[in-house]
C-alpha cells in the first residue's frame, strides 16, 4: 500500500499549477511566489485535515487564480469558445476537488484537467 504524504499532495498540487501557469505564458517571479503562499497555506490545511487531499489540486488553482487577479487579472483566460470577450476559466467542482478541471461557463464546457491546460 502506497502511503501518500501531505507533502506528496502539494508537491502534486506545485507541479500542476506550475504546469498551467508556464503553458499560459503566467509564469513569473511574482506568480511562483503566489502558488508558493498558496502551497504553504495549503500543506497546512492539510495537515490538518487529512480527508481534504483531493482537494488541495483545485483548491491551489482557485487560491492562485484569486492571487493573480489582484495583481495580474484574469487567469487562465479561455481560449476554447467562441466569446469574444476575454474571460477567465474556472476550476470545477467549485470546492476543487476530486478531479478537479478548468472549465468555461460561457459556453459551459470542460476545457482541460488542471494541470493540462
Amino acid at each position: 500500500m502506497d502511503i501518500v504524504t501531505s507533502q506528496d499532495v502539494v508537491m502534486r498540487a506545485r507541479a500542476l499549477v506550475l504546469h498551467d501557469l508556464e503553458t499560459t505564458g503566467c509564469a513569473d517571479p511574482a506568480t511562483v511566489s503566489a502558488l508558493e503562499k498558496a502551497l504553504a497555506d495549503r500543506g497546512w490545511w492539510v495537515d490538518q485535515w487529512a480527508e481534504g487531499r483531493d482537494f488541495v489540486v483545485g483548491l491551489v488553482a482557485q487560491d492562485v487564480q484569486d492571487a493573480l487577479l489582484e495583481t495580474n487579472g484574469r487567469w487562465p483566460l479561455c481560449r476554447a469558445c467562441d466569446h469574444l470577450e476575454p474571460h477567465a476559466l474556472y476550476v470545477h467542482p467549485d470546492l476543487g476537488g476530486p478531479d478537479p478541471t478548468w472549465c468555461c461557463e460561457h459556453a459551459g464546457i470542460e476545457v482541460a484537467p488542471v494541470g493540462r491546460l
